[in-house]
């Protein structure tokens, strides 16, 4: 049994997050950021003109960016490095959809608030286990292979109280990936109706959220949430697995301060099991 001398060498090799950071969020480039001042407008406007999605918006004052349809490209970083920069991270997974809007407009924090105190009133009961539904309606599968690494030995999920499961019956949440093809749209209706409530809904990667590359057309919704009521957004293309485990953990409300690392940096107690 040669995993026997292989697992003592090794030793435990299962993340600690997210009671404690392991260092994963310092070495993932996960998200961009807006630089306070304009920059130099001709280079902004290439930018835009560059990005493929159209995630860039101009104004008056200053640029905004949709993380909900950045596929992380890099582009108008390369660009207007004065203006746009990649940035490490992870935890960009949002309640609203115009939370991935960066930087905020006016309202946005209060509606951000709302949102956040609907979801965690809703899914107050299911903090100590999990159960997740996975439905691909129309992924090119990269979303499908950081899903699938949640359940190997170094994310392992069901340590959090998290299991997948193939039955919407028994499922507490739905995890949806890919652009919400038309192929697709009653199938996921469906699987979101037969689910027990209370419930909620993550829509995994731009595609989800916006449609990505093929936005809005004939074969695809231009995102899920023209077929399913979404209740967070996890942005990327795709997320890490990091990514969309913090999703699910501010989905179901137990991503609490016990679940952070305390001032002592002593690890904190874990989820109610």
């Amino acid at each position: 049994m040669p995993w026997i001398p292989r697992g003592l060498r090794e030793g435990v090799v299962t993340s600690a997050y997210p009671r404690r950071d392991d260092g994963y969020g310092a070495g993932f480039s996960g998200t961009v950021t807006v630089a306070p001042d304009l920059g130099d407008a001709a280079l902004v406007r290439a930018a835009a003109k560059a990005c493929p999605t159209g995630a860039i918006e101009l104004t008056s004052e200053r640029p905004r960016l949709d993380r909900g349809r950045c596929i992380l490209c890099g582009r108008c970083a390369r660009l207007a490095p004065d203006t746009f920069r990649v940035d490490p991270g992870f935890e960009t997974a949002a309640v609203a959809r115009r939370a991935l809007v960066v930087p905020p407009g006016d309202g946005d924090d209060a509606a951000l608030d709302e949102a956040r105190r609907t979801l965690a009133a809703r899914v107050r009961v299911l903090r100590r286990s999990v159960h997740v539904r996975h439905v691909d309606a129309g992924s090119d599968g990269s979303e499908e292979w950081e899903v699938a690494a949640l359940t190997n030995p170094v994310y392992d999920v069901q340590r959090l109280g998290i299991f997948f499961t193939a039955s919407p019956k028994h499922a507490d949440l739905l995890l949806v990936t890919g652009v919400g093809s038309t192929g697709m749209s009653l199938a996921l209706r469906h699987v979101y109706d037969v689910m027990p409530d209370p419930k909620a809904v993550i829509a995994v990667g731009v595609d989800a959220i916006s449609g990505g590359l093929l936005g809005e057309g004939y074969a695809s919704g231009g995102g899920v949430a023209a077929d399913v009521p979404v209740d967070v957004f996890v942005p990327g293309s795709p997320p890490s697995p990091f990514g969309i485990l913090y999703g699910i953990l501010l989905a179901t409300g137990m991503l609490t301060a016990s679940l952070r690392p305390s001032a002592s940096g002593a690890p904190p107690e874990g989820p109610a099991r």
